[in-house]
């Protein structure tokens, strides 16, 4: 039996941070309805409106009103999208700009999936093609906008590979054509500094599991002034955006995990690249025929993809899971899936390479002897599965 157990799989979700459980344990007490206009609501009410104002301060938002608290990114991804369908069939909130989307090849599933339920109901929509490192360009998605073009999606850092996009520079080209523009920052948010602001973003996606908070509850800023309409309806909670009594213990949870990645984002962000630095040169200096994915510069500073020639990814998972280590083969989301990552194969990997690939996502818990313990199992583990590969073994000389 193992005596060790390294969780590396921060990008599919993060541990309660401390002070998150502290706040939610607390909260538990304030069982009213955030609606209700008697003390018991107003108290709650009270809770709800204090994270509203640390999220928007957090993202650096107007207005706390254009934070909208939902129940997962997925949930708050889904909604931006599936407007442009609703004003296509002439809804009140119909903004008067076309209703054809575009998006990226390397979306998280939540984007994909949604897509393609889109095009089954009549809107167009393009995807976005990406190098060998998972950066779009520019001028392609220039050239893509048509006057129909109502929104382009583009996630400010992908869940796989790390890669991080221009976000500014895109936002900039997508609102001198006239659409609007929305970014997936669920992984990026958190581990990076992200500004709407600055930014120039009309719809912005968060996550409370991704950043030391609880799952259920995630948030969406939505600009001053930009058309809404909601996905979930029936009653006037969040101003009519997104009905349903508030997860008030989630908020709380949200709240403090926000909380608390102001005041240790910047150191972490810096320790976690040397980690993730130290891995890298690892990995490449003690195991042949391994390629690193991703962007090695514009880059999540914990996210580290590789690929392994001749050692499929989910034995690797299962053989450094026996070791008591934690990894993934791709998104979360797409687990059980025997396809290889799309991610992946956009960013024009074979198709066999593609599926020799794993997912290290470092985090706050992460230590130098977690890296270094990786770094000595990892290389038994290899050359195991390799010698189990009489396909690799009869490729080397």
């Amino acid at each position: 039996m193992t005596k060790k157990h390294i969780y590396m799989d921060n990008n599919a979700t993060t541990p309660l941070h401390p002070e998150v459980k502290k706040a939610m344990a607390e909260a538990m007490d304030v069982y009213g309805n955030p609606s209700s206009l008697h003390w018991f609501g107003r108290k709650a009410k009270a809770m709800v409106e204090g994270v509203r104002h640390k999220v928007a301060s957090f993202v650096g938002a107007s207005s706390a009103d254009e934070v909208i608290f939902v129940g997962s990114g997925s949930e708050a991804n889904n909604t931006v999208l599936s407007m442009f369908v609703c004003y296509s069939q002439k809804c009140p909130c119909h903004c008067g700009r076309g209703t054809d989307i575009i998006t990226t090849a390397i979306e998280h599933p939540c984007i994909m999936e949604t897509s393609k339920c889109l095009s089954d109901r009549g809107c167009k929509v393009s995807y976005l093609k990406v190098d060998k490192y998972g950066k779009i360009d520019l001028d392609e998605l220039g050239k893509m906008m048509t006057d129909q073009t109502g929104l382009v999606s583009v996630m400010m850092a992908n869940n796989e590979i790390g890669t991080i996009q221009d976000i500014r520079k895109i936002a900039g080209l997508v609102h001198k054509k006239g659409a609007l523009f929305h970014t997936d920052a669920v992984q990026a948010v958190g581990k990076v500094p992200v500004n709407v602001k600055e930014l120039d973003v009309d719809f912005l996606t968060i996550s409370g599991h991704k950043i030391y908070g609880p799952k259920g509850i995630g948030a969406l800023y939505a600009k001053k002034g930009v058309p809404f309409c909601p996905l979930i309806r029936g009653g006037h909670q969040e101003r009519g955006r997104r009905a349903g009594t508030e997860n008030t213990i989630g908020i709380v949870g949200l709240g403090k995990a926000v909380e608390m990645r102001e005041a240790e984002m910047e150191q972490e962000e810096v320790r976690l690249l040397e980690l993730r630095e130290i891995l890298r040169k690892g990995i490449e200096d003690n195991i042949p025929d391994s390629f690193i994915n991703g962007h090695p510069d514009d880059c999540l500073p914990g996210t580290l993809n590789v690929s392994f020639e001749g050692a499929e990814g989910e034995s690797i998972l299962l053989y450094l899971d026996l070791e008591g280590i934690a990894v993934s083969t791709g998104s979360a989301c797409a687990s059980g899936s025997l396809d290889p990552s799309h991610v992946l194969l956009a960013t024009g990997m074979p198709i066999e390479l593609a599926h020799d690939s794993i997912r290290i996502s470092l985090g706050r818990e992460n230590t130098l002897d977690d890296v270094g313990y990786f770094l000595d199992v990892l290389p038994r583990v290899i050359h195991k599965i390799r010698n189990m590969s009489t396909a690799y073994k009869e490729e080397r000389p």
